[in-house]
């Protein structure tokens, strides 16, 4: 009877240390990213890129936190107690799915019930510069992040020009690879230019990536911007980063 108990007692003491491991496991290979400067949201899971989302953030720079910072909390239709108005209502602007973010600061920001990634009634404001200081998503998207992140997992605000590749590369999460598709920057290129942006354009034009904007991307960059009825001037800007980027 007595080595049945030590035998017990040590089975629970293994699956104690188990469930200690598993949120330092979860924060090395899962993060949330988000960009401000091009307002995208990037979701590691298995220490893979799965999906990146428009966003909306603060309408100055300074009202949306930046750093390192732990998604402490989830809320199922959280109801927006400034103006008393219930979860689910379509009144209220903080949406479908509440992911509060621990801040340090002042009192009450540690709780995740000040910054958080969150839904919206407002689905015109995505893209923008909008909010208070939170961090907005479509409902439908908010909903499939939710599923998704587990508390404790890092949460990365930045304003960058890096690719997400190249932020998690920076700060050493997951395979430091991007899913197909997802792959974005925000800087302008044209003949010369070199680095990871000119791969992930080279990449999105199905030519080959070297990561120098040589005679093949300028070409490809011209014809592309002709059947997109562009200017073809073979730079990148904004006009054909977002039709290059456009479902």
């Amino acid at each position: 009877m007595q080595q049945r108990k030590i035998v017990f007692a040590l089975g629970i003491l293994l699956l104690g240390l188990c469930l200690m491991v598993k949120p330092a496991e979860a924060a090395e290979n899962e993060a949330i990213f988000i960009n401000k400067s091009n307002n995208q949201l990037a979701f590691y899971e298995n220490g893979t890129l799965q999906k990146v989302f428009p966003v909306a953030t603060g309408r100055t720079r300074n009202l949306t936190p930046e750093g390192k910072f732990s998604l402490v909390n989830k809320v199922k239709n959280r109801p927006w107690y400034k103006e008393n108005i219930p979860g689910g209502d379509p009144r209220n602007p903080l949406g479908a799915r509440w992911l509060g973010i621990k801040v340090p600061g002042d009192w009450g920001h540690t709780s995740g019930n000040v910054y958080g990634v969150h839904g919206t009634n407002n689905p015109s404001s995505i893209g923008t510069y909008a909010s208070s200081g939170c961090i907005r998503m479509y409902n439908k998207d908010v909903i499939w992040l939710y599923e998704r992140a587990d508390k404790n997992i890092p949460v990365y605000i930045t304003s960058s020009s890096l690719s997400f590749t190249a932020l998690a590369q920076k700060f050493g999460v997951g395979a430091k690879k991007e899913v197909a598709g997802y792959e974005t920057f925000n800087e302008t290129l044209r003949y010369g230019s070199k680095g990871d942006s000119v791969k992930i354009l080279q990449r999105k034009l199905s030519i080959t990536a070297d990561g120098s904007f040589g005679p093949q991307t300028l070409r490809a960059v011209k014809k592309f911007q002709t059947s997109k009825g562009l200017v073809a001037d073979g730079i990148v800007g904004p006009k054909t980063r977002k039709a290059l980027f456009s479902k």
